[in-house]
């Protein structure tokens, strides 16, 4: 296949191609795999991914490649081709650590709409923020986040009982050690694999999903040695720790109300974008004696009269520190929408739970081009 692949600028003209993967990046990331020809392959499906304008479909993508059976090559390549994706994914997470410096890994979930049930892993998924189900995929994503940047390196599919029985477990390629599981599941799974696989310390674990039993996970989280900081919803039950605060009692209450009754705690802080309202709040976890040492922190921001409820372990930085950190996952939402999608994260629509896997594992890499070089991304219209 020819490396001068030509280029589009999203106006409908083509030019000749743009060092948008520069070779060496590319013999880097692509170093593991074991054939000239496919190093050249993951090379080219990633300049698509940042140059096409429009979904990045395979047929699409198959469009800038030479040759009339260009189309089945891509899809082999992606959905049949038994290159693994694991170790392109940790060279990344240990590029982008070098290159961008993070101060967090961030777990956010995300749901792909989809038409029809064709697609791996499309089911309905309920949405807690709309109060309804959507048609679609839902995947957790493990991030390395700094304040100026958020890059995807590992993602998890949730798949459905009904995924998981033959034929469609069979026709969809599905590995006999992938089980169903909740969204709880899949975000304890990323948490536990991120720093093992990878071999990256970037610092805390920021979880920000919706759905989940929050304080359990967070009590789970601190019996692993993570330093973590979970987003909790007001009706998470808690009780105050009484060696901390023993002038109160210490019955269970929501975070919300533990919260909005401590008053004396809240101070105001400043985490870098300006003062804010915000309370450090001692805490264990039902049942009792597990999730000792546990902090509740709550901000007020905005003048805001609900606060944004955090847990994390009792030896926790700064509150202003923290702070920071929760802000982490709004840098996470802003790259998805404005680089992810554009790359074509949400595009794939196969059946073939590797090739999902192959085909966000260079989406992803295209995420990270385009936020390091400053890629003028082509429109998403076709």
């Amino acid at each position: 296949m020819n490396r001068n692949v030509r280029h589009h600028d999203g106006t409908g003209e083509e030019h000749p191609s743009r060092p948008l993967l520069d070779a060496e990046l590319s013999a880097h990331l692509f170093g593991s795999l074991q054939r000239a020809g496919q190093r050249l392959k993951a090379e080219q499906y990633v300049r698509g991914l940042l140059a096409l304008p429009g979904r990045k479909t395979l047929r699409n993508i198959a469009r800038q490649f030479d040759g009339a059976a260009a189309q089945q090559s891509v899809h082999h390549f992606i959905s049949t081709s038994p290159w693994e994706w694991m170790p392109i994914r940790q060279t990344l997470a240990r590029h982008v650590q070098r290159t961008l410096a993070p101060e967090a890994w961030v777990i956010r979930p995300t749901v792909i709409p989809k038409v029809g049930s064709h697609s791996i892993g499309v089911d309905q998924q309920y949405l807690p923020h709309l109060g309804q189900a959507v048609n679609g995929q839902q995947a957790v994503g493990a991030w390395l986040v700094s304040g100026r940047s958020a890059v995807p390196v590992d993602w998890r599919l949730r798949l459905s009982g009904r995924w998981l029985e033959d034929p469609l477990r069979q026709r969809a390629s599905i590995p006999s050690d992938v089980t169903a599981g909740s969204l709880e599941a899949c975000v304890r799974e990323s948490v536990a694999h991120v720093a093992v696989a990878t071999d990256v310390q970037a610092g805390p674990v920021v979880v920000d999903v919706e759905g989940i039993d929050a304080v359990a996970l967070a009590r789970h989280l601190s019996t692993t040695g993570f330093a973590c900081l979970v987003r909790v919803g007001a009706d998470a039950q808690l009780r105050l720790d009484r060696t901390k605060l023993p002038k109160y009692g210490d019955r269970e209450r929501t975070a919300g109300e533990l919260a909005a009754s401590l008053i004396r705690l809240r101070h105001r802080v400043n985490p870098g974008d300006g003062p804010t309202m915000a309370a450090a709040i001692p805490v264990v976890a039902p049942p009792g004696g597990r999730g000792d040492g546990m902090l509740l922190v709550g901000e007020w921001r905005g003048g805001a009269a609900d606060p944004r409820l955090w847990l994390t372990s009792a030896d926790a930085p700064s509150l202003a520190t923290l702070l920071r950190l929760t802000r982490l996952p709004s840098v996470v939402t802003r790259d998805f929408a404005a680089i992810s999608e554009s790359v074509g994260m949400t595009d794939f629509a196969g059946r073939s739970f590797p090739g999902w896997h192959r085909h966000v594992t260079l989406a992803s890499v295209a995420h990270h081009v385009a936020a390091t070089q400053g890629t003028r991304l082509p429109s998403r219209k076709a």
